[in-house]
């Protein structure tokens, strides 16, 4: 397929988790291609610093709670650079088809007869289970992963099938869900999800400041709030991401080098942290 954006056309392009080392090839040619790129406020500076000079870069970030452009926003910036003749790429954190509203933007794009193509992209939860050496699914523990957004608006509840996410036979992925967490330890336990099921929490994937910490369902909330204040947080839940699978896949060189600490709210960039009853959070150096 030809990677060559043409002029009118636009691409929604997945950035990934944040690496640029795990920017696709072709996410890489089409940003080379573009005369303007729309990027999420995901999309950190080593994504960006691949795109040329002379290509225009548009910031639309929205955060929870911060947006600097809504969505009808968006998708009138895309509608109207596209039929300005612009070469056109919407760069989107992760996969622009996982909770990324790619099909509010191909729709607004259609409508007005804007071809819309779709570049995927890492997503979190593939890059977190990555980081930590652990697999989403697993013969005979896990044989279901289940994708589920965290971020309502305010004031807004909470409104998921909570008696089919708490499967002990899947691995839940909660994406945005540091705010949630309290709800998500309490609802799962009681649809039945034992207190002790593994928990991986993951913010800043796959950079240099990602932290990663394992712990149980029922200590979730405390340990949400240990790890990070405002930035993006994913929450996998279920017996694979257990730190005793991570153990297994991370040689022991490594995992004999790590120390712990008892003082999660003091540890510095580069330490792991351990909470009682949970594993030790992983700090990227």
């Amino acid at each position: 397929m030809d990677d060559t954006i043409l002029p009118g056309e636009v691409w929604l392009v997945g950035a990934g988790p944040g690496d640029p080392e795990l920017l696709t090839r072709k996410a890489e040619r089409l940003l080379r291609s573009a005369s303007v790129v729309y990027y999420d406020a995901l999309v950190g500076p080593g994504i960006r610093d691949l795109i040329p000079g002379g290509v225009r870069q548009v910031p639309v970030g929205k955060r929870s709670g911060r947006h600097s452009k809504d969505q009808g926003a968006i998708n009138a910036l895309l509608v109207q650079a596209a039929l300005a003749g612009e070469r056109v790429v919407r760069l989107k954190g992760g996969d622009p088809s996982m909770f990324g509203r790619s099909t509010e933007e191909v729709a607004a794009l259609a409508a007005v007869g804007v071809p819309a193509r779709i570049c995927p992209g890492i997503t979190a939860a593939s890059a977190a289970a990555a980081s930590a050496g652990v697999s989403l699914s697993v013969r005979g523990v896990a044989r279901r992963v289940q994708f589920v957004t965290a971020h309502v608006r305010a004031g807004e509840p909470l409104a998921l099938d909570w008696t089919t996410l708490a499967d002990s036979g899947s691995t839940t992925a909660f994406y945005m869900g540091r705010g949630a967490a309290g709800e998500i330890s309490r609802r799962l336990i009681a649809e039945g999800l034992a207190g002790a099921t593994p928990v991986l929490i993951a913010c800043d994937i796959s950079l240099a400041s990602e932290r990663l910490l394992h712990t149980r369902l029922d200590l979730l909330p405390i340990a949400a709030g240990a790890i990070t204040d405002e930035k993006p947080t994913l929450i996998l839940v279920g017996e694979a991401v257990s730190a005793g699978n991570a153990a297994a896949a991370i040689p022991a060189s490594v995992r004999d080098s790590a120390s712990c600490s008892q003082n999660p709210a003091g540890a510095g960039a580069d330490q792991d942290v351990q909470f009682p009853a949970t594993s030790s959070v992983k700090a990227a150096t």
